[in-house]
């Protein structure tokens, strides 16, 4: 049974998909804790990031890199925070997170879908 980001993927539930190679492909997460806030996710369905074949493994991280520079720079953001927890969705997944302060990650945000499209246009330019 696919998981709720194929799905998104595959358009059989409702997503923002920014990004898509082929191989990986990046969401608006729907509970963001900043406007931007990424998933970074591989086709395959694998549910833990260490589980990844070693050629998988450092190709999702060398995609993670131009995905968040490509972010930094739409966002201005001083940063972009990497978080790897994987216990929500059992789909390997990254969260790239835009911060300019310590206290960026600490508390969730509300966006509107707007705010997502138009990010998501300054994304694709």
């Amino acid at each position: 049974m696919s998981t709720v980001f194929t799905k998104i993927r595959e358009g059989e539930i409702p997503g923002f998909i920014f990004d898509d190679n082929g191989e990986f492909f990046v969401i608006h997460t729907n509970n963001p804790i900043q406007l931007g806030h990424l998933l970074v996710i591989p086709y395959l369905e694998i549910d833990y990031i260490f589980d990844l074949d070693n050629v998988t493994y450092n190709k999702l991280w060398e995609y993670v890199k131009n995905i968040s520079i490509r972010l930094q720079k739409i966002t201005n953001a001083k940063k972009i925070a990497i978080k790897v927890e994987g216990l929500e969705v059992n789909h390997v997944h990254i969260h790239l997170i835009p911060i300019n302060n310590p206290g960026d990650l600490l508390v969730h945000t509300n966006v509107t879908d707007q705010e997502i499209l138009d990010l998501k246009n300054k994304f694709k330019n």
